[in-house]
């Protein structure tokens, strides 16, 4: 039955064969059979495909460019954390009946963003309101400089600027103002670079900065706006040691 349909529960093979589902259990185990979930994939368009190859292609022919692309990204950050069920737990030789608060009727978030350049992180800056077109084009314009001090002038002179194609990144003016800031070197929606605006090709932030950061913020619970501010910057120096020593080490590698 489980190779007819591999979809199926073992409680629904075990009423309708009429087995216990302990029994339904041993035999898919001692046939080698596991239950594998399912993994979320993002929904592409039909020429999708095509473009991350273009962005794949122009990569590979331009494999030095890496370590000059600041990757951008924004990542809303809430009083409810992300919570995982299946890594909470309590040890105790009797149930202690533990609860985790959640669904709060008092919310609160912030945006935040952060680039990475190489080993070196930019930011993180929180935006007091939500993203909006004109209030991204004057971050870039009034704030982003000043974030990119640390970095040095001669790698500035040749970075490339990487964001998605979330709607507060695609309007005109956004564009112009990167074509003068960045003449043909930014990565983004229709920008000199095409980065597909559905694009899978996640980037470093996706890998590793959001979920450790958030892995920081949450340790404990968080009761204010303001706390949740002041954790977001105490993660900064956590995850910039920790960048630099894998940096190091891919070089050795």
């Amino acid at each position: 039955m489980a190779q007819r349909s591999p979809r199926l529960s073992t409680h629904r093979i075990a009423s309708r064969i009429g087995v216990s589902r302990m029994q339904v259990w041993r035999t898919l185990h001692e046939e080698d059979l596991h239950p594998y979930h399912d993994h979320r994939v993002q929904h592409l368009e039909p020429g999708d495909p095509d473009q991350s190859m273009d962005l794949c292609h122009w990569i590979t022919a331009h494999p030095q460019l890496l370590s000059v692309i600041l990757f951008t990204d924004e990542a809303s950050l809430t009083r409810d954390s992300i919570i995982n069920s299946q890594n909470l737990h309590t040890w105790s030789h009797d149930n202690p009946h533990e609860t985790s608060v959640t669904k709060f009727q008092r919310r609160f978030s912030v945006n935040v963003w952060c680039g990475l350049l190489a080993n070196k992180v930019t930011g993180p800056f929180v935006f007091d309101n939500n993203l909006m077109g004109n209030t991204y084009r004057v971050f870039l314009r009034n704030e982003l400089p000043g974030l990119l001090e640390d970095i040095r002038l001669m790698i500035r002179r040749q970075m490339y600027f990487e964001h998605d194609g979330a709607p507060p990144h695609y309007t005109w003016h956004m564009r112009e103002y990167l074509n003068k800031s960045f003449p043909n070197c930014w990565l983004g929606r229709d920008g000199p670079v095409a980065w597909p605006w559905r694009s899978p090709d996640l980037t470093p932030l996706d890998y590793y900065l959001w979920g450790h950061m958030r892995t920081l913020v949450y340790e404990t619970k968080v009761d204010s706006r303001a706390a949740l501010r002041h954790r977001i910057f105490a993660a900064q120096n956590t995850y910039t040691t920790i960048l630099t020593t894998l940096h190091l080490l891919f070089i050795h590698y």
